[in-house]
């Protein structure tokens, strides 16, 4: 039997390997597990990747209404550059480690890095909204694995007992992206274009490139690891299902759901490919998803949970910038920095919740973080047409501050009692949930916005009858108006368009009312739902990355 040294890191070395006798000789000897690069350039060159990841999905959320009026789209078609980005997004998730694991985590990184980039190009010169959409799924294809990939990259590159200071300084990159983003997504839209919202990740990602090339390497378990067959059929059942979802969420409120044929067809497909990726998921050991964890009552638990925070989190993030620039006429720069303070609420959290984390019942802090966004969500639910720009500033940044509240603790409860070797499998599977349930919110959203607002001008032009004294004395107070602007044969006609003008922004303002009523109502459900999960033992510390 080869004598074995103690760990190095998480990985152990015999003690004739050639590694281990790299780890004594100058310069490797200080940092053994970067193979002689400071780890700190290693946190630099897999922050920025990340950072450009998230960075772009709120850079977005701010161009929505520019992109669809370029495109000549509508708010609800423009949409689904968010949508589509996510499944995208979620399908490649669970694949990641595998990929990993066959081709190199550095080389598997680089092609990531450089796809998101490319695409990024793509989306940017789009001509149409067909052309950005496909750019988007595959910019979602090389987002996907940024995270993960960078996470496991830093854990590996500092011992343990430093481990706390590297993902306290990703985390802070995580949490900052927020804040930019839609102050730069709207600055770069108003003052240029929205492709410049996408241009911008070009610079990043050729910075990216050259550091991850220069600084980043594979540990050896990775370059000697063996790895079975990839799961071909898993796989592309995931493609269909993800994919038919997506395709329904999107186009069916333009066709009416369910009242077309092709609705019809694309659900039963849907249907027919979800149950066979669970049936293979379940049957087979090396499938791409091992469903069998679902039989662990946390993680099961906090699988439904992570998809209905998806939800929450991404109906505020496409709808709130929407509300401010479609029914306010804010620009997007003024929407950018409106919504901001939510990055600075995660950002003053952040260090609260890592020290309550190992000190408070997790449940606890989850449920006040639910309850806390529930708030939130109902303050935003009380909106009208008299707010100013600082109305929302306290909501929109406590939002992020009981955001931060749930991401950890959900994320600690979740994995609490997963076996290390099933980690990587859990957390590709708890993030395509998040993924898929933004989706999902964001199409429901959207949905909803489009109804509602019918139905309330339905409701509302019941009280302007051609017969109403409050009507013609509205109507002959504009007119006169007008009549010294466009004559008097037109201000008559022309003050009813106006008054219709402002039926219509009021019903799409009580639309606006409803989804976000309806978010709170959901977030108090997942305040209820915390108590689900098993009681913690004392002193249960944050997984590292859980953000």
């Amino acid at each position: 039997m080869v004598p074995r040294t103690p760990f190095l890191g998480s990985i152990v070395y015999p003690q004739n390997d050639p590694i281990l006798k790299m780890t004594t000789d100058a310069p490797h000897a200080r940092y053994p597990l970067t193979q002689g690069v400071n780890p700190w350039l290693v946190t630099v060159s897999v922050m920025l990747p990340t950072f450009m990841e998230v960075l772009d999905t709120a850079i977005a959320s701010v161009a929505l209404p520019y992109i669809a009026g370029s495109l000549s789209a509508s708010n609800s078609e423009a949409t689904w550059v968010l949508t589509s980005y996510l499944v995208a997004n979620a399908v490649i998730l669970p694949a990641s480690n595998w990929f990993a694991r066959r081709f190199g985590r550095k080389r598997f990184l680089l092609t990531c890095v450089i796809i998101f980039t490319v695409a990024s190009f793509f989306c940017g010169a789009a001509p149409s909204l067909a052309i950005i959409l496909l750019a988007r799924i595959l910019q979602g294809a090389g987002g996907g694995a940024l995270q993960p990939l960078s996470q496991s990259i830093l854990l590996e590159s500092f011992p343990p007992a430093e481990r706390s200071k590297s993902m306290a300084a990703y985390g802070l990159g995580i949490v900052v992206a927020p804040v930019l983003g839609p102050t730069l997504g709207g600055w770069l839209t108003d003052t240029f274009s929205w492709r410049y919202a996408f241009y911008i990740n070009i610079p990043v990602g050729i910075l990216a490139v050259i550091m991850i090339s220069r600084f980043v390497h594979d540990p050896p378990y990775i370059k000697h690891a063996k790895v079975g067959a990839f799961d071909n059929i898993g796989f592309g059942l995931l493609i269909v299902w993800t994919g038919c979802l997506q395709v329904v969420l999107d186009k069916g409120q333009e066709d009416d759901w369910f009242g077309a044929l092709w609705v019809r067809w694309a659900v039963a497909a849907l249907i027919v490919a979800l149950v066979l990726w669970i049936w293979r998921s379940w049957s087979n050991p090396r499938g791409l998803v091992d469903l069998h964890i679902l039989k662990d009552r946390n993680f099961r638990t906090g699988c439904f949970m992570i998809a209905l925070l998806g939800m929450c989190i991404y109906i505020t993030i496409a709808i709130l910038p929407l509300y401010y620039q479609e029914i306010m006429g804010y620009t997007a720069f003024a929407a950018g920095l409106i919504v901001g303070p939510r990055g600075i609420g995660s950002f003053v959290g952040s260090p609260i919740i890592g020290f309550l984390g190992s000190r408070v019942d997790n449940r606890k802090l989850l449920s006040l973080g639910f309850l806390g966004f529930a708030v939130c969500s109902y303050i935003f639910g009380m909106v009208n047409l008299d707010i100013g720009p600082f109305t929302l500033l306290l909501p929109i940044t406590l939002t992020g501050f009981a955001l931060s509240f749930v991401f950890v603790p959900l994320a600690t409860m979740t994995t609490l009692t997963i076996p290390n070797p099933q980690m990587g499998n859990a957390t590709g599977l708890f993030n395509m949930l998040r993924n898929i349930g933004g989706s999902v919110g964001i199409a429901m959203a959207t949905t909803a916005l489009i109804r509602r607002a019918d139905l309330h001008q339905t409701y509302l032009v019941e009280h302007l009858s051609p017969a109403s004294p409050v009507l013609q004395q509205k109507s002959a107070v504009l007119a006169v108006y007008l009549g010294h602007q466009v004559g008097p044969a037109a201000a008559r006609p022309g003050s009813f368009g106006l008054i219709y003008g402002q039926l219509v922004q009021q019903a799409s303002l009580l639309a606006y009312v409803d989804v976000f009523r309806w978010t709170a109502v959901l977030a108090l459900f997942c305040a209820a739902a915390t108590w689900l999960f098993k009681k913690p033992p004392k002193h249960v510390h944050a997984p590292p990355g859980a953000h």
